[in-house]
């Protein structure tokens, strides 16, 4: 839940600079759709590893620990 909450608000972040515009806002564009590929490419190689040695319930809470560890970076990024 608290992983959504914060998704939210970088969304709202996000579409905030993008409204605004200005040489900003395109490598944000870029940064957002590049970030979001590499992570679930991530998460991808994190269940793949952990279903090869058997304990694919370890999986999810590394995954929540990725995405909410970006999602944290980007609020803090884009609250400056």
């Amino acid at each position: 839940m608290l992983l959504g909450m914060e998704a939210q608000h970088v969304i709202m972040l996000r579409l905030a600079k993008l409204a605004r515009g200005g040489p900003g806002s395109g490598p944000e564009a870029v940064k957002m759709v590049t970030e979001k590929l590499a992570t679930a490419q991530s998460a991808g190689g994190i269940m793949l590893q952990h279903g090869l040695t058997g304990r694919p319930d370890l999986a999810a809470g590394k995954i929540m620990r990725l995405y909410r560890g970006k999602v944290r970076a980007n609020r803090r990024r884009l609250q400056k």
